[in-house]
């Protein structure tokens, strides 16, 4: 018997790509998934796909935690924080930019924890997924507000799961590089230089995740190569940025 079995599951930002390949894995384990997206038409046609284990619970990810536990009969048990908008731009894009990044990317999960926990702790846990994005732990060119802001999530994510695996709260963080998806494609010019190359799909980033949580690791990452890239960064700093300053200056030229 899976280890979902029964298990009530919400996904945010389950209209496509990696929510919604989250959403059928968790479904096909046997659990109970709300699928969330700000799209009601896609929250309703992954639900549909998915069939009778599925319910879309529309809107902003922020406060779907009430109505999702209503639509899963008074509690949930994994919830994975998965909308994230990549906004690009400098550190000097525009007030805007940065104050909707840091809603979505990093206080949609907040909000999500401080609900939830109550509930785990009263009943000795929970599991909270967070797809950070290999940019929370490196960083990306020409994406200053989606890069500072990853890695406030992945600060986040540590920090529960510091806080709170002793009392049954366990938390993932999954760190991908390209993954085939609208994001990426968003990404533009920056995301053909440097992710595309080795892009993966979305299911390659499920798996991933659900051999991590069979083993009870915190990191993710669906690219092992980023594992090397995070310990360059760590002990050669300078080396490390003059590598993606490279980068950096390939792409203005391209």
């Amino acid at each position: 018997m899976s280890a979902y079995q029964e298990q009530r599951v919400v996904v945010t930002g389950a209209g496509g790509g990696i929510g919604a390949a989250l959403a059928h894995r968790f479904a096909a384990e046997g659990a109970t998934v709300v699928v969330n997206d700000l799209d009601p038409a896609k929250a309703a046609s992954v639900a549909a796909a998915i069939g009778s284990r599925a319910v879309a619970v529309p809107g902003d990810a922020s406060t779907v935690v009430a109505e999702a536990r209503e639509a899963l009969g008074g509690a949930v048990d994994v919830y994975c924080a998965n909308a994230g908008l990549a906004s690009g731009g400098d550190a000097f894009a525009d007030e805007a930019v940065w104050e909707a990044a840091w809603d979505t990317n990093v206080m949609a999960h907040v909000r999500a924890a401080r609900t939830l926990l109550p509930d785990w702790l009263e009943r000795g846990g929970g599991r909270f997924v967070s797809t950070v994005s290999a940019a929370g732990l490196l960083t990306m060119i020409g994406a200053a507000p989606y890069s500072v802001t990853k890695h406030g999530a992945l600060a986040f994510a540590e920090w529960l799961s510091l806080t709170y695996r002793h009392r049954g709260v366990r938390v993932h963080a999954i760190c991908p590089q390209g993954v085939r998806t609208d994001m990426l494609t968003a990404a533009g010019s920056a995301g053909e230089l440097v992710l595309a190359p080795t892009a993966i799909e979305p299911d390659a980033v499920v798996e991933a995740l659900f051999d991590g949580m069979e083993k009870g690791r915190f990191l993710i990452l669906p690219h092992p190569e980023v594992a090397d890239y995070y310990a360059a960064r760590a002990t050669e700093p300078d080396r490390w940025l003059s590598g993606m300053n490279h980068l950096q200056q390939k792409w203005e030229s391209s």
